[in-house]
């Protein structure tokens, strides 16, 4: 229903019609030209004139319309059904039959007189409901959220909420439902006895482990009604023959049973492996699907090798190597030059201690580590031999004889820029105990950059103490002193932790050793292990010659199984790299293998992943009637039972909360826009016009 109110004063629109009237009055009372015509010709053309001028000056100043709509609005009725697995366990046959007819003659009585939604929650929120209850997880605080979110300023009259009370994803809906100010009627679904059942109710792990280490199981195991039994808690790895690992015999003795087994595992394959862990299923169990669960840990092969070379015993090397086995991906060892049975071929990064020295030049060992383009860090001292160390590596150079040092302090170069280091260590460092650095001349040469220069005394010099640089394509850094120890030292005594030099050391070996993906295709997926109800996306990108990116081949992408089934993809190009949608996979280990072609030539990239199965639901199947009746009792509704779905139009209609919104809306718009008026004067214009041209008053 829509009002229309003129927005100008009364005083207004009489002088506009006073101003129309005298208009008219002078053009057809004293002209003589009227008097031969008949008196209605002239009373109608001054009527027509007094119109027109009367609408031209009321729209001179362009006023206002001022429309108001009102609008009554139903209340919104939720009808929210729960669609995860543990409904269906509970409801089959005949009983879903009529569970469905019952709830969908409830949606008929209320469409009367409300504006019915419904929607279905489990792995998320949909509108629609079509009862297929194949969730994997059921989350009521989510859907607590989102109707909050769509309604929280509409008439939200009630919510009807389906469900047998089980939640295994997000927060307790009791918390999750309080800014909700709608009455919440629930329908009890599912069965309330305890029945016989021997479960694996939780299973905690690492996500990750690095190979060579070990990691930790710990499984909760429940038992209802179950007193007496036996069972036996079986760990088996997957895949390879499937190998058992772990066998532990456990003896139920009491009807309410939980315990707790850890269990120690060794990472001693690389890649994504997949246990099953499984508890003997005892005599009349209700169910066994929740007699096994199975788990996927990420084994990474990513632990670098890190060799510290020394001329001879030093309190350095220990001091270096504590700040770098905080680093689980560090394997560090110290070793002295003069060992004749080194090899340093199975390192990835190397710390080299006053080496080359005066005493061992230790060719036969850098020549190796230039063989295998090894990055490294020379640390400089009282025992180096200073011409060589600056031959050996061309970022600085050092003019002194090495016989005589000077006591210096570091001095932070606030233009580095390789990698961040913390405010609050690069402001304290300068502060730290002083090392010592040979006395001569220290130049920075080709493109290295330095972070700590050299403060000697009071005085900040240009000598730099720390720097980093590439050599061929190759990472290596230079501590221009001796006595790290001392910062460790003094870092304890500050703070009563090593946490600021750990850092220093720590970044520093970081970005050394850091290995540089020069591949120019690149295919990447967000992680290794997907559950079962996740979407697969995956990433590429394609490098041309200058190292640019480039999308303009098309690429393409085939996942296998592990039973050896292919499913070909087409990447979809944006910007400059491309994108896949892979979509939901089954369960199970699968490998990748990304190809595009560039410059006549075939780029592939592989990789893996696995999918984990989601077992929640088959964790509780119990049904929380309780946490139903409290989120009811709560918010004004009541609970019902599926036989009594018909009450709820009932209860509903006796709420005077939940009754219909009136809504008005005001809209104001200048007459001059509106084209009907337009039409009204060109028609009084012209009807002027002709009347005067036909009885020839011109």
């Amino acid at each position: 229903m829509e009002s229309i109110s003129f927005q100008y004063p009364t005083w207004y629109l009489l002088f506009c019609g006073l101003l129309g009237l005298i208009f008219a009055f002078v053009l057809y009372t004293r002209s003589k030209s009227f008097d031969e015509n008949p008196k209605w010709l002239t009373w109608l053309l001054g009527f027509v004139r007094f119109l027109t001028v009367s609408l031209l000056a009321i729209l001179l100043l362009s006023p206002l319309l001022k429309s108001i709509v009102t609008e009554t609005k139903k209340p919104v009725i939720v009808l929210a059904q729960d669609q995860s697995e543990s409904i269906s366990a509970n409801l089959k046959g005949e009983e879903m039959t009529t569970y469905q007819q019952n709830f969908q003659a409830l949606k008929s009585s209320l469409d009367e007189k409300y504006d019915v939604k419904e929607y279905a929650f489990g792995n998320d929120v949909r509108e629609g409901i079509d009862f297929s209850f194949g969730d994997k997880v059921s989350n009521i605080s989510e859907l607590m959220k989102s109707l909050y979110d769509l309604y929280s300023n509409q008439n939200l009259g009630a919510i009807v909420l389906a469900s047998d009370g089980i939640f295994n994803e997000g927060s307790n809906p009791i918390y999750a439902s309080t800014k909700i100010a709608a009455p919440i009627y629930t329908v009890a679904l599912g069965d309330t006895t305890v029945q016989k059942d021997l479960l694996i109710k939780r299973v905690f792990h690492n996500k990750i482990a690095y190979l060579g280490d070990k990691f930790t199981i710990q499984v909760d195991i429940s038992a209802q009604n179950c007193a007496g039994n036996n069972t036996k808690l079986t760990v088996t790895k997957v895949g390879d023959g499937n190998k058992k690992v772990k066998d532990i015999n456990i003896k139920i003795d009491k009807n309410d049973f939980f315990t707790t087994k850890e269990i120690i595992l060794d990472a001693n394959k690389s890649g994504v492996q997949r246990y099953r862990i499984n508890v003997n299923k005892v005599a009349n169990e209700v169910t066994t699907s929740n007699n096994s669960k199975e788990i996927f840990v990420d084994v990474l092969d990513a632990r670098q090798k890190i060799l510290i070379l020394a001329n001879a015993p030093h309190p350095d090397l220990s001091a270096i190597k504590q700040s770098l086995i905080k680093n689980k991906n560090y394997q560090v060892t110290i070793e002295y030059i003069k060992n004749q049975s080194l090899n340093v071929a199975g390192y990835d990064f190397a710390i080299l201690h006053q080496i080359p020295s005066k005493t061992n030049d230790g060719s036969t060992a850098l020549q190796k580590l230039y063989e295998r383009n090894t990055p490294r860090l020379y640390i400089v001292g009282s025992q180096s031999d200073i011409s060589k160390i600056s031959s050996a590596q061309s970022i600085l150079g050092i003019r002194s004889n090495g016989n005589s040092g000077n006591d210096i302090q570091a001095k932070v170069n606030s233009n580095f820029s390789l990698f961040n280091i913390d405010d609050k260590i690069l402001s304290e460092l300068p502060n730290f105990a002083p090392l010592k650095a040979p006395f001569g001349e220290f130049d920075q040469k080709g493109n290295a950059e330095v972070l700590l220069f050299q403060r000697i005394g009071k005085v900040d010099t240009k000598y730099p103490l720390l720097l980093f640089g590439e050599q061929n394509g190759l990472k290596i850094g230079v501590l221009a002193a001796e006595g790290i120890w001392k910062w460790r030292l003094f870092d304890y005594l500050q703070h009563q932790n090593h946490d600021m030099i750990d850092e220093v050391i720590g970044k520093s070996v970081q970005y050394l050793s850091l290995k540089e993906d020069k591949r120019k295709f690149r295919v990447s997926v967000n992680k290794n292990i997907f559950k079962e109800n996740e979407k697969i996306y995956f990433d590429a990108e394609l490098y041309n010659e200058s190292y640019e990116l480039i999308n303009d081949p098309d690429a393409s992408l085939v996942i296998t199984n592990s039973e050896g089934k292919n499913f070909n993809f087409t990447f979809d190009k944006t910007n400059k790299s491309y994108t896949l949608n892979a979509g939901f996979f089954e369960v199970g280990d699968y490998k990748f293998r990304g190809v595009t072609m560039n410059s006549g030539k075939e780029l592939t990239y592989n990789g893996q992943f696995s999918v984990q199965p989601i077992q929640l639901e088959s964790y509780a199947t119990t049904a929380d009637h309780g946490l139903l009746r409290m989120l009811s009792e709560k918010h004004g509704g009541e609970m019902v039972y599926p036989d009594q779905l018909a009450s709820i139009a009932t209860m509903i209609s006796a709420k005077e909360t939940v009754k219909p919104t009136i809504y008005q809306t005001s809209k104001t718009r200048s007459v001059i826009n509106i084209k009907w008026i337009f039409f009204i004067l060109l028609f009084l214009l012209t009807l002027e016009w002709f009347l005067r041209r036909y009885f020839g008053s011109y």
